[in-house]
């Protein structure tokens, strides 16, 4: 592994800084939570126009930029330092790659391309709080967190020769609400031969009703799905297996993201903090002269280098064969976590005040580890794949 960053890697986070410093301020960051898509589009369209940030994975077949995962996942620290709502997350991570491994040679020269110039926004439907089940980050992905067949989930329906419906309900889809395509994950095949597929689903289907729910995190806007018997296009070819395992092996990539996206987050709230307690002065001196004060922030810089470290390995073990991005965003999710207390707590008064952006920061700890943790769960599952707690025969 190469442990430094090659000048296009550096360019890359240099540039999308340099973007989001003049464009995701305090008042902008607030203006596009409040709006009715969540986000800001010029924000999203200056990403994709200037800096082809949808397609920076994507190969340039598609109109992408040719680059990796481990480019996205530094991007996504970027953003990640300045919470900037935008659907790359629900677009670029979860759904485009998993066209490009399923679908048929059409829908991937239909879709890919609009997807890399930012011009088509998705968003992928998993039923009920399973997505972190279906990407294999927190269990094994057997297909059952779709339904099995039963009540509950999306059921899928054939409707003559090529065609599907949809019947069901989808509750925390990320971008959900203001997608113009989605991704659903429903069962075919009802209970005896049972399978997961994916359907591609226009944003505009007669029969799908739209809610936007109210998200503990409001930069990452999340939606309420209901499909009532609702045309879907099958995504690639009638097979279930092949849907679970590109699910599965989705879900390192999409780990070692949000591991960068969080040690973004922590990174920055502990740098304000850092420059808050230089000013701030209790007793005629600056609270950061305190020892108290200093073995604090230096026990959530300790951890925050430490999930950065394993956060950039992560990145990079994406595109290499290394499975370790649950283990790396479980540690991402613990320093941000730590860090945005902390920052709070150093902030005083103000910190806990609605107007301050310290709030933002620990409600993204808090509302990323309930969309793809807990923490506990993601280590467990790692533990589970590395046979650590297995007991084992010693011969001497």
């Amino acid at each position: 592994m190469a442990a430094s960053f090659t000048a296009e890697q550096d360019e890359i986070r240099r540039t999308l800084r340099e973007l989001l410093t003049k464009r995701c301020g305090a008042d902008g960051l607030r203006a596009a939570l409040d709006s009715p898509v969540g986000h800001d589009p010029g924000l999203w369209a200056a990403l994709a126009e200037q800096l082809g940030l949808p397609g920076l994975a994507l190969p340039q077949e598609y109109d992408g930029v040719g680059a990796s995962s481990t480019e996205l996942a530094l991007a996504c620290e970027e953003t990640g330092r300045f919470l900037a709502p935008s659907p790359l997350l629900a677009t670029a991570v979860l759904v485009a790659p998993l066209v490009l491994a399923l679908g048929g040679d059409a829908q991937r020269a239909r879709l890919l391309p609009r997807i890399a110039a930012g011009s088509l926004t998705a968003a992928l439907a998993v039923p009920g709080t399973a997505l972190t089940t279906a990407l294999t980050l927190t269990g094994d992905n057997d297909g059952e967190w779709a339904g099995g067949g039963r009540a509950g989930g999306v059921q899928a329906r054939r409707d003559g020769e090529a065609g599907w419906r949809l019947y069901g309900q989808v509750a925390q889809v990320l971008d959900g609400h203001s997608a113009q395509l989605l991704l659903v994950a429903a069962h075919a095949g009802g209970f005896a031969r049972s399978r997961t597929l994916l359907f591609l689903v226009a944003g505009d289907a007669d029969g799908l009703v739209r809610t936007r729910q109210t998200a503990l995190d409001a930069t990452r806007p999340q939606a309420r799905l209901e499909l009532r018997d609702v045309e879907g296009e099958l995504l690639g070819a009638d097979d279930g297996p092949g849907v679970l395992r590109e699910l599965s092996a989705l879900g390192d990539t999409v780990g070692a993201v949000l591991a960068a996206e969080a040690v973004g987050a922590a990174d920055r709230v502990l740098e304000r903090t850092v420059q808050h307690v230089k000013q701030r002065e209790q007793f005629g001196r600056a609270i950061g002269s305190f020892q108290a004060v200093k073995h604090r922030l230096a026990d959530v810089y300790v951890q925050v280098q430490a999930a950065k470290s394993a956060a950039y390995y992560a990145a990079w073990g994406a595109v290499n064969g290394e499975r370790v991005g649950g283990l790396a965003l479980a540690q991402a999710l613990e320093a941000l976590r730590a860090a945005a207390g902390e920052g709070i707590q150093l902030h005083g008064g103000i910190g806990f005040t609605w107007e301050h952006e310290a709030h933002l920061y620990f409600k993204r700890a808090a509302g990323d580890e309930l969309l793809f943790g807990p923490v506990h769960r993601l280590r467990a599952h790692a533990a589970e794949g590395a046979r650590l707690f297995e007991s084992r025969e010693v011969t001497v």
